[in-house]
């Protein structure tokens, strides 16, 4: 999409969504110049750290030292963040057994099956 000559914003969470897709892709953690590297998109080194930063005070990624700044790396894969929102929705709410009643009516039989596995499984291992 273009406007006034120059490329549109893309909306801030695609950006987030990319840069959790590099470094789940990686093997090691990354320092913003690699993650923007990986994105290539010619992005400001200050847009990029910015959002590494936030990402790191929710706890999404983990960062140590390198050099005179910072590597980065997820905390959790995609399906374990995805459980963790989940989570944190799910303990705002102070009727949990409705929320979980309303949940489980709304899933497809098939995931509805699965969660029926997965809960027998985690009794098993108990």
């Amino acid at each position: 999409m273009v406007e006034d000559g120059r490329d549109a914003r893309r909306p801030h969470g695609e950006l987030v969504a990319d840069v959790l897709a590099v470094l789940w892709a990686a093997e090691e953690p990354l320092t913003p110049q690699q993650i923007n590297g990986a994105l290539g998109r010619d992005l400001a080194r200050t847009t990029v750290t910015t959002i590494l930063t936030r990402l790191h005070e929710k706890g999404t990624l983990v960062r140590t030292r390198s050099g005179r700044g910072f590597a980065y790396a997820a905390a959790d894969d995609a399906a374990g963040l995805a459980a963790g929102r989940m989570r944190r929705e799910l303990d705002r709410e102070p009727q949990r057994d409705l929320v979980l009643k309303r949940f489980v009516s709304s899933l497809s039989g098939e995931d509805e099956e699965a969660l029926r596995r997965l809960l027998l499984e985690s009794e098993d291992g108990e």
